[in-house]
């Protein structure tokens, strides 16, 4: 367990940082730096994921202007009795606000000791249950990613959706989400299939989702494929998603050419190696900002960093604006700056609830690499989903 404040070192010469997390900068009305906790695990079976974490907080704070802030670190261990035991010793430390914990048991188990002492707490889950009162919630949620693709497939044209996902809690919340956009947006969600995440081979639910070609047809609006559909939502990633794009590709032609839509889980390197992806759509980051932060960590660390270490980012150097606010540096009302902020993951805010708005591009799956088919919003303003 990481148990006092990292004292400040000099980090090697860096390529040019993104302009960052902008906001303005009164004059300050904490008196000496402020401590603010980063829980994360450090040992267990996430402690890799949790030092990235450290690692890209501690680099935000060398590229954030100013020393109003005190980092301390502290190990959850990855359970939920671990997370509340660090946030109890960092509160004894006199921490101000926390950041963490990632897992949504150790939020769980942190958000009312943090309650108790008036703390906020800004954690990485996207279990949207946890969001509320004291917690916010920075991890990228499935359903904006649903909202932004719909919505731009709805500026295309189709109008006709289907969801081929695992039967499994996050499968399920992305059919839920489709559905729900689509009737909103005034389409139609003709099929939706499950597959068991269990199973080797998900031929049968492929199958099921294309049946015979002549009855389908026959039932299939006028503007839709044959198949019922002209937009598929597969929110599934790794070799399954690509076993999937190959069963789909070879499944009966339906006419109309098939739009692939994806999630979070698409937003990996060389996707686009599998020919039966190029050409589908997800939502994502805006990638140049990502990109440039994913460098400047390699130059430091001498590795690259895992997609949620942005997170840490983020985070951090959110807290590093905080404290230079004027009032009270870490209250809600500091939390909730309706303008928002913008990090090495795009423009984003808190919404009253807890949970996070985010503005994401729409990416286009490519052999040499993903393309921005749609720019993500500059402003809340232009937020549009």
């Amino acid at each position: 367990m990481v148990a006092a404040p990292l004292p400040p070192r000099q980090p090697p010469p860096l390529p040019p940082a993104p302009a960052g997390i902008a906001a303005p900068a009164p004059a300050p009305t904490v008196s000496g730096p402020a401590k603010v906790a980063l829980l994360v695990p450090l040992s267990g079976a996430n402690a890799e994921l949790g030092q990235a974490i450290l690692d890209a907080a501690q680099l935000a704070l060398f590229e954030t202007p100013g020393e109003r802030l005190i980092l301390v670190p502290r190990d959850t261990a990855g359970t939920a009795d671990g997370a509340a035991k660090a946030a109890r010793a960092i509160i004894d430390d006199g921490a101000k606000l926390i950041l963490g914990p990632l897992l949504a048991t150790e939020v769980e188990a942190v958000k009312p000791i943090a309650r108790d002492a008036h703390l906020n707490v800004i954690a990485f889950s996207t279990v949207t249950e946890l969001a509320g009162g004291n917690t916010f919630l920075m991890g990228f949620l499935p359903r904006q990613e649903v909202v932004r693709e719909v919505g731009h497939a709805r500026e295309r044209g189709l109008a006709h959706f289907a969801a081929l996902a695992p039967n499994s809690p996050y499968g399920r919340l992305m059919a839920d989400a489709l559905r729900d956009l689509a009737s909103t947006s005034g389409a139609t969600v003709t099929r939706v299939e499950f597959y068991d995440p269990r199973a080797g081979d998900t031929a049968p639910a492929v199958k099921r989702l294309f049946p015979e070609a002549g009855a389908t047809a026959a039932a299939a609006p006028a503007t839709a494929g044959a198949n019922g559909f002209d937009a598929l939502l597969l929110p599934e990633g790794g070799a399954r998603l690509k076993q999937i794009a190959r069963q789909i590709r070879e499944a009966p032609p339906g006419g109309k050419p098939l739009q692939l839509l994806g999630s979070g889980l698409w937003d990996v390197p060389d996707l686009g190696s599998e020919p039966a992806l190029v050409g589908g759509w997800f939502a994502a980051s805006p990638p140049e900002l990502r990109a440039s932060f994913a460098q400047r960590f390699q130059v430091t660390y001498g590795r690259a960093p895992p997609r949620l270490a942005s997170l840490g980012y983020d985070a951090a150097a959110l807290a590093a604006v905080l404290a230079h606010g004027e009032g009270e540096a870490f209250s809600q009302q500091a939390i909730l700056r309706p303008n928002g902020f913008t990090g090495v993951d795009g423009l984003f805010r808190f919404t009253p609830g807890g949970l996070v708005q985010r503005g994401l591009a729409v990416l286009e799956v490519e052999p040499q690499g993903d393309v921005v088919v749609s720019p993500a919003p500059q402003n809340f303003q232009d937020l549009a989903y």
